[in-house]
């Protein structure tokens, strides 16, 4: 296995269209970084570089100790598993695997130990004299997997290889991708739209937007700790709501005005804030921060709204509001809440969990300058 360093990397095609740019990230060797943004973030392009499938425009990619901006792909000793699982159609499960094997001419009882041990580790030892076209979609992702595995290569890289499945079997089939890498100890770089696979699967989690990483960290700080309102809002399911409001500073409270409600913010606030009285801001929190019921020990900071819809999803309920200036936003409540359409409620903020962000689609977290989230 592998270190993987990308330093200054950027893509640009036909010398105008940025996909990529100053794109820095270290990855250690045997960790499992997951890449994670919206669909034309530049992820997959990225992704594309380091195997060297997309040529960079300016910057170096380092695999181990050796700069390989020059190096073939063939020659990068990574393996890549692909949406589409792209298995040849006219081999058989055991051939599609030993491929790349034959392609190195090992000896064939090397060959057949090796695929028969990788296809046990996978669970498809009775596939392997079935054709593709003779296997389920979850199958099919199993024998991609096999075959990036049997080769043994210094770095794993994952191009969506979740996103045909269904739900189920994506859960299931991510619960053991983590754990075959936790047992290989591989270097693997995964890219993903998926918000959940990025959580559960990263060892850390680089988020980009517009071809830019805008946060590299592990998931819970990454999820408690947003650096701006783009990270905050992309992660999280539901996604974190956001009031635009006003700061007002008395002696030592800060306090939060929207419309007619004034949230009164944390003591630890105060001196971070200080610069922003009067000013327009963003202020941020999670639906499950929110309550019908006040947080103990915590200021009765209230929203009042009217609920929309109420959506019961299991183990929780997410309830759709309104407040009084016709922002929508959502509570997480309890399974068997008794609200329903247009009932009026007061909902309570965690004083303790709020975020607070300057203005804009990647407006910096303020609340996370100089200070720390309980």
């Amino acid at each position: 296995m592998a270190r993987v360093l990308l330093e200054n990397v950027g893509k640009i095609y036909d010398g105008k269209v940025s996909a990529v740019s100053n794109f820095n990230l270290d990855i250690a060797d045997g960790e499992f970084m997951v890449i994670v943004g919206p669909s034309g973030c530049g992820k997959t392009t990225t992704l594309r570089m380091i195997a060297g499938l997309e040529k960079t425009t300016t910057g170096n990619i380092y695999i181990g100790d050796i700069l390989v901006n020059d190096v073939p792909p063939k020659e990068r000793d990574v393996a890549m598993v692909f949406q589409n699982y792209a298995l040849y159609p006219h081999m058989t499960v055991y051939q599609n695997m030993a491929f790349a094997l034959k392609m190195r001419n090992l000896p064939a009882g090397q060959i057949s130990k090796r695929v028969k041990e990788v296809s046990g580790l996978l669970g498809i030892e009775r596939l392997l004299n079935r054709k593709p076209r003779a296997l389920s979609g979850g199958q099919r992702q199993r024998v991609a997997l096999g075959r990036a595995i049997v080769r043994n290569p210094k770095v794993f890289l994952f191009d969506e290889p979740l996103s045909n499945l269904d739900a189920k079997l994506r859960v299931t089939t991510r619960a053991e991708l983590k754990a075959m890498q936790h047992r290989l100890q591989s270097t693997s770089v995964y890219v993903t739209h998926d918000q959940a696979e990025a959580m559960t699967l990263g060892e850390r989690i680089c988020v980009m937007h517009n071809g830019v990483i805008q946060q590299v960290a592990g998931p819970m700080e990454v999820y408690e700790r947003p650096v701006n309102t783009f990270v905050a809002g992309f992660l999280g399911t539901p996604a974190m709501n956001f009031f635009t409001g006003f700061i007002k500073l008395k002696n030592d409270t800060a306090s939060f005005v929207i419309d007619k409600d004034t949230i009164i913010l944390p003591q630890r606030l105060r001196t971070v804030l200080s610069d922003y009285h009067n000013k327009e801001i963003v202020l941020g929190v999670r639906p499950e921060h929110l309550s019908l019921h006040q947080f103990p020990g915590r200021i009765n900071n209230i929203i009042s709204a009217t609920v929309n819809v109420v959506e019961p999803v299991g183990i929780r309920t997410d309830v759709h509001l309104t407040n009084h200036n016709g922002k929508k936003f959502v509570v997480c409540v309890g399974p068997y809440t008794k609200l329903k359409a247009n009932d009026a409620v007061k909902m309570y903020i965690d004083q303790e969990k709020i975020h607070i962000f300057e203005p804009g689609e990647t407006g910096k977290n303020v609340t996370i300058s100089g200070s720390t989230l309980t």
